[in-house]
This record gives structure tokens, C-alpha cells and sequence, in this order.
């Protein structure tokens, strides 16, 4: 992992964070009793300085009506019980080892300077910190802001700069109140990922996990059962361009959802129109294949002229209704410059679009963002001009729409790459897919699809991933961190095509051509009455 971070320091309360304790203790007086003590007038003096050890034993042993020898012991129980948290230290040590120098890591507790001369008696790597202050040294005490200006003016670090980790809101709050980023320290999973990925590349760490579970990204239900299955591995390609990550069934003509033996379904399980469109798509085919499977697709319109309403498998006897399913078999169609053949089917596409029927989901995908990210892949994979004018402004008010909407890791990353590609900034989803990056640089799994009898849902944390990645560099690359950025811009594509000479689709496709950038500003006519062409 490589320090990218616009962060240089790290700032950690002591007790209840770095070092642990226990309130129970050999005396008469309770832990609920130890705490209200720790919070009395008195033991603030006390961490503050300002009286003696045996002045504030005195003071509390008549204020909580205590023999104060009791107190004296019930406090030597606490410090007999500090453990340091040597998972936690342990990632600050890799943190820091990992910064080049960069990254200064300092201590600041509430501490008296008789308990913090025990604590330093305490097996831990104190060489870690490049600095630590006591309230007792400081003469201030957290929450109040002149410990914190204190040591802000000793160090001379930038508040925008830090990054503060206490186990009290009321502390954290202070902190944040003078610029720093504040993480409570609430539990210790969510803080070690908050600050790998505070502190880290996300595009690089997710990278990483790519190439670590290269060829064992598989699949996953929400009953926990792994998959072998190809649409997942075709989404992964298309989004990173490395064969070397995926798996995939080779084939000669058309493609199954399954890799073997199909799981949680019929044993025999016909080869299908939804992943056949993909894999022609990614994958690329001689033409003359291309072209008689697509003819032989045409046999699967329905009554009502639309494709794979009915069928989605290639297989009379099993009529489905999807339409993402539909979307993919237009991407198809309009690739090798055949897409005026299903009109009545993308304009029923359209409708779902107006209407918002995908809101949720549909039947074999999880989420509305499945929806409206294909249909993005449409578009920028036919770079058809009547496309264009007929979905893309519509498309841009319905993405517009979901922004800052709830989602799992896939739906946000999805949405991300079709902002990219539309040119619509969004910092907000943004923001909230990059705190659900795991230690391990991969993504919090995302569902896709789900089987349709049942219901069970199917993820991929490799797509979730690569998606992420993918979206992360797509908004950077289109929106620099100026402020100032124009909100609307130029597409950026959604799939990078690459095909061999013997695999190439039509020439046309392979560049993008100006009059797939148009804007709604730049569309003067109804998509309905402007002029169709084709191929």
C-alpha cells in the first residue's frame, strides 16, 4: 500500500483506545462508583495538576464516602489491568513504516502524572510515538480546546492535516471543531478500516485485492453458497482489462450463465440470451458467428416485438421478463450495427426508463442501478447518434435522481461510473463508497442479480471491486478537486474495447465519434421526429 493520503498525523487518545482497562476491581467500590469518580470535579482537577494524589484520595473519599486507602486501592486494581492494544498498535506501526516518513503519530490523554508515570511501565512500542501529552503535563484537559491548541502549537501540525481517535464524542467533537477529521472509537474493526482507507490509495489497495484472488473471484449467494458462473467474470474483465483476474467458460458460439454444473436450479440449464449478449460484447466474435446468433435471437421476440419479454433463455419452454436482460441483447444488436431491428423493443426500454418501473429491480437484477448502468453501457458501446437524442437526456435525469440514494457498495460504484460517463459530478455517492472499502482492499460484497424462482441473491465482491476502482479513477480523471469544476462534462466510456483481428466487430465502433457527445442543451429536435440513422 502506498501513501497517498493528504494526511500527515495521526493523533490517539490513550486509555480505552491504545490501552485497555478494567473498573473491576478487589474493593468495596463498584465499577459504576470508579467511573463516577473518574468523572468528578476532583479527579478533573487531579488530571489537570492542579492537587496532589493524596490531596485528591482524600477529597474523593469524602465525597463518595470512601475510606480513602479504599480509593488508593481500587485504582492500583485499575492500573494492575492495562493491557495495551496490540492489534491496533500493530496498524499504526504498518501505517506509519509505510509513509516514508510522512506520517507523525502522536498520544494526548487525561491523565494524572502519577498514573501516566505507571502506564509508561506498561509493555508497549512507546518508540511509536513521536510525541505524547498528558492533561496533567498540558495543565488542560479534553474536551476543553486549549489541550487541543496546545498541542497543536507544540507539534505545529495542520488540523486539516490529522486525523483524531478517541473513544468520547464530546472529544471528538472538539477536535473536529478545529479542523481535524475525528473518528470515534467505537469499534475497533470500523476504526482500522477508517484509517487504512483514510490513509491509503483505495485505487491501488483495490488493485491489490484484485491481483491477490486473481482467478478465485467467485461468486456468492446470500445463503453463502460459491458460484462458478460467467457473467460476473465477463462484468470483471470488461471493468480492469485483465484476463489474468478471471475465469471464464471457453466457447465457441453461445454462452451459459453457469461454469458446470448449475446450483440452486435445474440441472439442465439452457444456454442464455442475457449472458451470450455480454460475452459477444467483452469478448468479441468472427462476425459470421456473431450474426447467426443474433439471427437466431430473432426467433425469441414476442407477440408485442420485443425481445426476451418472453425469453430470456435460448430455449422455448422457459419464457422469462427482464429487461436488463433486453438492454444486453440491444448493446448486442446495435454493436454489429443491427439494432434497428428491435425498435419496438427499445422502445418499450424507453418507457421503463419514463415510467421508473425498475425502481425495484426487476426480476433477475437486484437493484435499479443495474437497470440504468447497462443502459449506459448501450450507449456508449453503439455511439449511435438516434441513441443519443432518444435515451441519454432521459437517462441523465434518472441517474441525476438516484444520486445520494441508498446502496450497497455495487449500486453506488455502478451509478459512480455512469455519473462519470454522463458527465454529472457526484461527491456524494462518492464519498459514501469510499468508507466501505474492507482492510483488505476490497469492497464490501454488492448484489447484481438473483434467481428468479427464488429470490436468492448473487454477488461478487471481485465486481463490486473492480466496478469501484474503475468508478473511483473515472470521477477523479473527469472531476479534479477543484471546487470550481464544472458539474456537467464531457462522457468518459464505460467499457474499454479490446478485440483481436480475428474478433472485431464493426470498424466503426472500435472510435468514439463526436455526435455521441451530444448534451441536452445541443438537442434541438424530438428524438421521436429527428432522423434515424443507421448503419
Amino acid at each position: 500500500m502506498s501513501f497517498t493520503s493528504n494526511y500527515t498525523t495521526l493523533i490517539f487518545d490513550i486509555g480505552d483506545v491504545l490501552f485497555s482497562w478494567s473498573p473491576q476491581t478487589k474493593t468495596s467500590i463498584s465499577p459504576k462508583a470508579l467511573r463516577k469518580i473518574l468523572s468528578s470535579p476532583t479527579w478533573i482537577d487531579y488530571e489537570r495538576g492542579r492537587i496532589s494524589q493524596a490531596e485528591c484520595y482524600a477529597r474523593v473519599g469524602v465525597e463518595f464516602s470512601v475510606d480513602p486507602t479504599e480509593v488508593g486501592r481500587a485504582f492500583q486494581d485499575a492500573r494492575d489491568s492495562l493491557q495495551s492494544n496490540e492489534e491496533l498498535i500493530s496498524v499504526i506501526r504498518h501505517l506509519k513504516a509505510r509513509s516514508d516518513g510522512r506520517l507523525h503519530v502522536f498520544a494526548m490523554s487525561n491523565i494524572s502524572a502519577p498514573d501516566y508515570e505507571v502506564l509508561r511501565t506498561k509493555p508497549a512500542d512507546w518508540s511509536l510515538f513521536d510525541g505524547i501529552f498528558t492533561s496533567a503535563g498540558v495543565g488542560e484537559r479534553k474536551p476543553n480546546l486549549g489541550f487541543y491548541k496546545a498541542v497543536i502549537s507544540s507539534t505545529g501540525v495542520d488540523p486539516s492535516r490529522t486525523i483524531f481517535v478517541d473513544d468520547k464524542i464530546e472529544n471528538v467533537l472538539s477536535a473536529r471543531s478545529l479542523g481535524m477529521r475525528g473518528i470515534v472509537f467505537d469499534d475497533h474493526r470500523k476504526v482500522v478500516r477508517a484509517l487504512y482507507n483514510l490513509l491509503g490509495d483505495p485505487v491501488e489497495r483495490g488493485r491489490q485485492y484484485l491481483t491477490a484472488n486473481a482467478k478465485k473471484l467467485l461468486s456468492v449467494t446470500d445463503n453463502g453458497i460459491l458460484l462458478r458462473e460467467n457473467f460476473a467474470q465477463l462484468l470483471i474483465l470488461e471493468a480492469t482489462d485483465n484476463r489474468n483476474l478471471v475465469n471464464l467458460t471457453d466457447t465457441h458460439r453461445t454462452w451459459n450463465f453457469f461454469q458446470g454444473k448449475p446450483l440452486l436450479t435445474t440441472e439442465e440449464f439452457p444456454f442464455d440470451l442475457d449472458t451470450t449478449s455480454l460475452g459477444l460484447t467483452v469478448m468479441g466474435s468472427p462476425e459470421d458467428v456473431a450474426h447467426s446468433i443474433m439471427d437466431e435471437m430473432l426467433d425469441y421476440i414476442d407477440d408485442d416485438g420485443i425481445i426476451q419479454q418472453s425469453q430470456t433463455y435460448f430455449d422455448h419452454r422457459r419464457p422469462r421478463f427482464d429487461p436488463v436482460v433486453c438492454v444486453n441483447a440491444l448493446t448486442l444488436f446495435y454493436s454489429y450495427g443491427r439494432g434497428h431491428q428491435l425498435d419496438r423493443t427499445l422502445h418499450w426500454i424507453r418507457e421503463v426508463l419514463l415510467h421508473r418501473a425498475y425502481l425495484d429491480g426487476t426480476r433477475y437484477y437486484a437493484t435499479p442501478e443495474c437497470f440504468l448502468y447497462f443502459l449506459g453501457r448501450l450507449l456508449e458501446i453503439s455511439n449511435d447518434v438516434y441513441l443519443a437524442v432518444y435515451i441519454k437526456p432521459l437517462l441523465i435525469e434518472r441517474i441525476q435522481e438516484r444520486i445520494g440514494a441508498d446502496g450497497d457498495a455495487l449500486a453506488l460504484s455502478m451509478r459512480l461510473r455512469l455519473c462519470a460517463y454522463l458527465g454529472l459530478r457526484n461527491d456524494v455517492d462518492l464519498r459514501t463508497l469510499l468508507p466501505l472499502q474492507c482492510e483488505d482492499g476490497g469492497w464490501e460484497i454488492g448484489w447484481i442479480y438473483k434467481y428468479g424462482s427464488s429470490g436468492i441473491s448473487i454477488g461478487n465482491r471481485g465486481l463490486t471491486t473492480s466496478v469501484a476502482v474503475k468508478a473511483i479513477l473515472e470521477m477523479q480523471q473527469r472531476f479534479p478537486s477543484s471546487p470550481s469544476s464544472s458539474s456537467v462534462g464531457p462522457a468518459l466510456p464505460l467499457v474499454k474495447q479490446v478485440y483481436t483481428t480475428a474478433q472485431s466487430p464493426p470498424e466503426r465502433f472500435l472510435q468514439r465519434k463526436s455526435d455521441s457527445l451530444i448534451t441536452p442543451s445541443s438537442i434541438a429536435t424530438s428524438p421521436l421526429t429527428s432522423t434515424r440513422q443507421h448503419p
